[in-house]
């Protein structure tokens, strides 16, 4: 079964730097797409990036991009999002997920698989 275990998150200031990371286990990852999307309070759930473990292939959700870099780690079936020029409206929490999908549909899809997600808090 697949299981995706986050790590990372926190409170930080305005301006600051967070590293999120999504480790997948319980499958066979080599065309999975593993991404992140985040839901704040009282607004809907955005993609915030994903990489597909196979091409490489990564997107970036709008709201984020120029601050925001996705990258793998093959050998330990993990991705990592690393967060820069943080700002209040980056406050959610950040949902890891994953599925066997192009980048380009996972990113407009509700993926097959989640962790339980990280808050992230940013306070100006």
């Amino acid at each position: 079964q697949v299981q995706l275990v986050e790590s990372g998150g926190g409170l930080v200031q305005s301006g600051g730097s967070l590293r999120l990371s999504c480790t997948a286990s319980g499958g066979s990852f080599s065309r999975y797409t593993l991404g992140w999307f985040r839901q704040g309070t009282g607004k809907q759930r955005e993609f915030v990036a994903g990489i597909n473990l196979g091409s490489g292939n990564l997107y970036y959700g709008d709201s984020v991009k120029g601050r925001v870099s996705i990258s793998k780690d093959d050998a330990k079936t993990t991705v990592h999002l690393q967060m820069t020029d943080l700002v209040p409206e980056d406050t959610a929490i950040y949902y890891c997920a994953a599925e066997d999908l192009p980048v380009t549909i996972f990113m407009e899809a509700t993926p097959a698989y989640w962790g339980r997600g990280t808050q992230v808090t940013v306070v100006s």
